[in-house]
């Protein structure tokens, strides 16, 4: 996917934090906002200046140093023991002390676009699925296949139902094949809809009959519900993420790039220093952990004997990374090299990393504001 200038909503600053609708946002907004920190511990913490609310700096210096959020969860557990907010304070402290100003028309929208990156990290960790480049499957039960719409959802068959059993094998009792950008966009929609059957039900019922008629997909679909943030210009600090932020490690190597399905990876920030792994149930990645496998598929590239076409061992590919965890000087310099910013799609030197330079999370769904618009659903 080609990478694109930052969306409205969220705008570059020197210090970024979260903003109600304009500077001058109304009073009940303000009060609003100021009882939802209150609830999760954090007014003590946080200043309004501008309009925009942010962390005070010694909070940010002490929880977020350099914009790593990728500890937050454990320096926050120095002031709260875990409890049923603790993702959620992990997002709102994330987005009030990060680069970049985070832009709500509400305090209602800024409550439901904090759920909906809830029910992503929630959704994320429970979904597993086979890894297949070059085919898709999904329950016979409830989607059909035309290369025209994608998979659809067969009549009378409920959306949300239907993205939990393809996805969630506690669900289905076996594992469906996906590529890993198609199964973040299934995650996606999931916790859109489910945060639409609360917030906004009309919107759920224009999902339905989207995916009645039609599949959004790739492009159209970042186009539809994402936002983007940081630039190759303007780039996100290297560990700064938000749970429930979706993003892309590039594989740097340009011989094992060209295997289909190895240009890189698509996951899901989860909170506590943890990215998704939807091939090995129950498990995740670190940054470290990540960076590593990545590096590691160049060895683990061959030649299919029959078709010519570069594919990736990842037995192979699994052997050198543990001999790598057992070098820790090897290790360190691959993390060194791993841990740079990525190159521009196309370039490939010694230069460059994988970490990207943006992130993506979900666009405005109440009913006032929402920004979701699904031409082709009928009405």
């Amino acid at each position: 996917m080609t990478q694109q200038l930052p969306r409205p909503h969220a705008t570059p600053a020197v210090a970024g934090g979260i903003r109600l609708g304009q500077a001058t946002a109304t009073v009940n907004e303000a009060l609003q906002l100021r009882r939802y920190l209150l609830a999760l511990g954090l007014t003590e913490h946080v200043t309004r200046q501008d309009g925009i609310w942010r962390l005070d700096p010694e909070a940010a210096q002490r929880w977020l140093p350099a914009g790593d959020t990728l500890g937050l969860h454990q320096r926050l557990a120095a002031r709260w023991q875990p409890d049923a907010l603790e993702l959620r304070r992990q997002i709102v402290v994330a987005m009030l002390a990060g680069p970049w100003v985070f832009e709500f028309p509400s305090c209602a929208e800024l409550r439901a676009a904090v759920r909906v990156r809830e029910r992503i990290v929630r959704a994320a960790r429970q979904t597993a699925l086979a890894f297949r480049t070059e085919a898709a499957e999904r329950p016979a039960e409830d989607w059909c296949y035309h290369p025209d719409t994608g998979f659809t959802l067969r009549p009378g068959r409920g959306l949300i139902a239907a993205l939990r059993k393809a996805t969630q094998p506690r669900v289905s009792g076996r594992l469906y094949d996906f590529s890993c950008y198609r199964a973040t966009e299934y995650v996606i929609l999931l916790a859109l809809a489910q945060e639409a059957a609360r917030s906004n039900p009309a919107l759920l019922a224009r999902l339905q009959r989207q995916w009645e008629c039609k599949a959004i997909m790739s492009g159209s679909f970042h186009d539809t519900f994402l936002r983007e943030y940081g630039h190759q210009d303007t780039p996100l600090p290297t560990r700064y993420y938000v749970p429930g932020d979706r993003l892309w490690f590039r594989n740097p190597d340009e011989a094992s790039a060209d295997a289909t399905g190895y240009e890189g990876s698509w996951v899901f920030y989860l909170g506590h220093g943890e990215f998704s792994d939807f091939w090995r149930a129950g498990r995740t990645y670190t940054l470290e952990s990540k960076c590593l496998e990545i590096y590691h598929w160049r060895d683990g590239l061959y030649r299919d004997a029959r078709t010519g076409a570069s594919q990736i061992d990842e037995g192979r590919v699994a052997q050198q990374v543990a001999a790598t965890l057992r070098d820790p000087a090897g290790h360190a310099r691959i993390q060194a090299s791993m841990q740079r910013y990525r190159e521009p799609r196309g370039c490939y030197t010694d230069a460059g990393g994988c970490i990207d330079t943006t992130r993506e999370y979900p666009r405005c769904i109440c009913p006032a504001d929402c920004e979701i618009d699904l031409p082709d659903a009928p009405i």
